[in-house]
């Protein structure tokens, strides 16, 4: 086989990032952590911030790294699979693929220790799931139970307390908003191993959701998502959102239903149910109202202080 180009290279590195997958859920999960902490105690957002996004965004980067690479060979079984895997496609090597992410997991642990000890540690925990819930010899994504909590924890929960460690250390009832996303990503996670059951399952994976059969699987889904309505509503009123928040949701909304048509679902795939649907208007309001609630924070420490 010829040897890619630099330049062939390069663009198949940022393709094993993956990276328009996460960056929708990663900024504003982080973004949200952070406004949790400094709105109440009127603590500045500073240069901080950026540098525990970037981390978060890395250590998710990682994730999709390494579970490419070590998914290689499966995913040369099935040609979509194939088709998005660029270690598969030939377009950079192995070794190209583990030297990327050293030197990903390094600038990622870099930029959590500029969040502070907290940051730091939490940083640190994301990115050791990132790596075993993938690398072969441990694989926590093979294994029921720790498929989903692995999953859940590092690519939701700890992103939003990794933002919030770096402005205040007592999460209080905002441990309920992080049990609230976790078990939103708890859902995620179901819903996509019940879109894979079949393909899993020729594979001869024991994950949870063919542990649990598609009927099972598909009430935990639900359970999960009704868990996290509730955590997130007794956030609500215990007053950590500001109540002009609701306004943006009336906005929002529309602005929601307009651009997506509701029949895929976020990866772009045919929506497996009704949840599936509105993934899409979920992920796009998320990201409305912690960007008009940033820009309000960002303008009051500006203007009115």
């Amino acid at each position: 086989m010829k040897t890619p180009t630099l330049k062939a290279q390069l663009m198949g590195l940022v393709k094993l990032t993956r990276w328009k997958e996460y960056i929708p859920f990663v900024v504003p999960l982080t973004l949200l952590g952070a406004l949790l902490a400094a709105q109440p105690r009127n603590v500045a957002l500073d240069w901080r911030l950026a540098a525990v996004t970037l981390a978060n965004i890395l250590a998710v980067a990682y994730a999709f790294m390494i579970n490419d690479i070590e998914d290689a060979p499966d995913d040369a079984r099935d040609p979509d699979r194939a088709a998005r895997n660029p270690i598969t496609m030939g377009e950079i090597g192995v070794r190209v693929g583990y030297a990327a992410c050293r030197l990903v997991a390094a600038a990622t642990l870099i930029l959590y220790a500029l969040g502070g000890t907290s940051a730091l540690l939490i940083g640190g925990i994301t990115l050791l799931l990132s790596h075993l819930y993938s690398w072969r010899p441990v694989r926590l994504k093979a294994w029921p139970v720790t498929d989903i909590v692995s999953h859940s924890l590092m690519l939701s929960g700890l992103l939003l307390l990794a933002g919030y460690f770096v402005y205040d250390m007592a999460p209080g009832i905002v441990w309920f908003v992080a049990a609230g996303v976790t078990l939103v990503s708890v859902y995620g996670q179901l819903y996509n191993q019940l879109r894979d059951y079949d393909m899993d399952k020729a594979a001869g994976l024991f994950n949870t959701a063919i542990i649990l059969g598609e009927n099972n699987t598909k009430r935990l889904m639900y359970f999960s998502l009704a868990l996290a309505g509730i955590c997130i509503l007794a956030a609500i009123f215990r007053g950590v959102f500001p109540l002009w928040l609701g306004l943006v949701v009336l906005v929002s909304v529309p602005v929601s239903l307009y651009f997506y048509s509701g029949k895929t679902d976020m990866r772009g795939t045919a929506a497996l149910d009704m949840s599936g649907k509105v993934q899409g208007q979920f992920l796009l309001n998320l990201n409305i109202i912690i960007a008009v609630w940033l820009v309000q924070v960002v303008v009051s420490q500006l203007f009115i202080r």
